[in-house]
């Protein structure tokens, strides 16, 4: 049997099939692997199966010695946690698990909006601190979502989930910027991010991280928004430059912000958590059980078939 080292633990139903087909190793930790921890790794298992916040960043794979590993299958569909050019260069495949986290990420995002626009975070700190005093007719007006504008920034299969979600069930019209040209009925595509900010009531984030994507909803974005919408973000936490968003949201730039995943996760910005108009969620977008046994099956299928000696079907 292969050695696989499995970073964090995973569903009880997923290390019974690994533990079925390999020797698996699994870190009594939930902390993130660290750079030192991710080159004894590569050095010392056949195949890792890591997950968010494992740093195998470029510096740390190049800093192996002799690379025993020759797969990385991560546990997500993200992926820039893994450089996967370096490991490119020294050998090592890397696998993700799209598909199988698209609905549950597009209901979190649903949540964020109804949670924010319908200020249903701020009324249940209301009610628990005891201090409701009853209905009112003008008490905690939020946004109404039917038939407002959704604007999507990165149409992929998320962004798209979002969009029928938005569209079917609340009556939305679509506005989306994409960084290739998609057509899709039901939705119209703009040219930039600042575009879609200036039409939308909700602006939600569903773009890939990494280098590429980073700071790409900054101050200009901010200033393209309408007072009165709000923004939700369920992509990678550093695709939104959240100093401009506190700065936008203590101006006054937009009406809130829903938020499931942070620059510097898990570090939250006492800024942020102070405001009543923010919605903050512990990065929940996959987590249903299902879900997470269904993303862990995924990765399993792409150890399994890289040393049945086939090509992962997940390859990045």
């Amino acid at each position: 049997m292969a050695d696989l080292l499995i970073s964090k633990l995973l569903p009880d139903a997923v290390l019974a099939a690994a533990r079925a087909r390999y020797n698996v190793t699994l870190r009594d930790t939930d902390a993130s692997m660290t750079e030192a921890e991710v080159t004894a790794a590569l050095e010392s298992y056949d195949a890792v199966l890591p997950t968010l916040g494992d740093c195998f960043t470029g510096d740390a794979i190049r800093a192996c010695g002799s690379v025993r590993c020759k797969l990385i299958a991560n546990f997500g569909v993200g992926y820039n946690h893994i450089d996967a050019a370096a490991a490119k260069d020294r050998g090592i495949l890397v696998t993700n698990t799209p598909g199988a986290v698209t609905d549950a990420t597009a209901d979190i995002a649903l949540t964020l909006i109804l949670m924010t626009a319908r200020r249903a975070g701020e009324g249940e700190r209301l009610v628990r601190a005891g201090k409701w005093t009853g209905w009112q007719p003008t008490q905690m007006l939020g946004l109404h979502i039917s038939g407002k504008t959704v604007g999507i920034i990165g149409m992929g299969r998320i962004g798209q989930a979002i969009a029928h979600r938005c569209r079917e069930g609340f009556g939305c019209r679509i506005v989306y910027a994409n960084r290739s040209k998609k057509s899709l009925n039901g939705a119209e595509q703009l040219d930039t991010a600042a575009d879609v900010a200036k039409k939308a009531d909700i602006v939600v984030i569903a773009t890939p991280g990494g280098p590429e994507t980073r700071h790409l909803i900054d101050a200009p974005i901010f200033d393209a928004m309408q007072s009165h919408a709000i923004l939700v973000n369920i992509s990678r936490g550093d695709v939104i430059d959240e100093a401009a968003l506190i700065s936008a949201l203590d101006a006054g730039k937009l009406a809130g912000a829903g938020l499931d995943v942070y620059e510097q996760e898990p570090l939250v910005p006492q800024a942020l958590i102070d405001m009543e108009n923010v919605t903050l969620l512990p990065h929940l977008g996959t987590a249903a059980l299902d879900v997470r046994e269904g993303m862990g099956m995924m990765a399993l299928a792409n150890v399994d078939a890289f040393f049945a000696g086939n090509e992962p079907p997940n390859l990045v």
